[in-house]
């Protein structure tokens, strides 16, 4: 199922958070949403994900409208922000079972993937610990299993492995590449240039609340005539490689 966004802005008092965004995401793509904090990059993944509404645009999953028919659109999507906390008093297993019977997910099928995803993501050794004494990594790979649980049509990642060490990070990136290739859209933001190189399959460059470049990172490369991605979007934001304005 493809996601579509059509001009896709935000308003906040007098501030244009997002100015006017298109994209789409298809089945079995990664789309990074690359820029710098205050970008836009939360509010737009908020709002594609219903959860904030958008001062103008629209937002399609296939042919359902997400804002028109949020009720059937949600469950399609599973979604991360940065700030997603967990219940201090339940377990990671418990969190699990908890979400998948809000999805009204079939018991035998939900037993079957918490196993899955306690043994992809390597929970085990923490599952049954309170997550009020987990580590942020231990807590992310938590989220993860949550947002992929009910293997929704689409995945909203916003910054999933912002502040992990290496190692929770890496469980988390190639969760996300299993989750590609099982056929999910995937859109993700990040400010880390390696991880967008590394992961994508189409790039959007996002400053002050619009897409200045998209594309894969070849074609990025090519149009800026730079070697890297930073260089790539520090020219199209106007910028030097040193720092100063071009």
């Amino acid at each position: 199922m493809e996601l579509r966004v059509e001009g896709l802005a935000r308003r906040f008092d007098q501030v244009n958070a997002v100015a006017g965004i298109d994209l789409t995401v298809k089945g079995g793509e990664i789309v990074g949403l690359l820029g710098p904090n205050g970008a836009g990059k939360t509010t737009t993944l908020r709002m594609i994900a219903g959860i904030l509404p958008p001062s103008a645009g629209r937002v399609f999953l296939g042919e359902l409208d997400v804002w028109a028919r949020p009720i059937e659109a949600k469950p399609r999507i599973g979604f991360l922000s940065g700030d997603t906390q967990l219940y201090q008093r339940l377990t990671p297993r418990e969190v699990l079972f908890y979400f998948g019977r809000l999805y009204s997910m079939a018991e035998d099928r939900l037993t079957r993937r918490v196993a899955l995803l306690i043994e992809q993501l390597e929970i085990g050794s923490f599952a049954d610990r309170l997550c009020g004494a987990l580590s942020s990594g231990q807590r992310q790979r938590t989220n993860i299993a949550r947002a992929f649980l009910h293997e929704p049509d689409l995945l909203i990642l916003d910054e999933p492995t912002s502040a992990l060490d290496v190692v929770s990070g890496s469980f988390i990136v190639e969760a996300i590449r299993r989750e590609r290739a099982a056929g999910r859209g995937i859109l993700f933001s990040t400010h880390v240039m390696g991880e967008a190189e590394y992961l994508c399959d189409r790039i959007c460059l996002l400053h002050e609340g619009r897409i200045v470049d998209a594309g894969r990172l070849e074609e990025l490369l090519a149009r800026s005539g730079c070697r890297n991605l930073t260089d790539a979007f520090l020219s199209r934001v106007g910028r030097s490689p040193g720092g100063t304005a071009s």
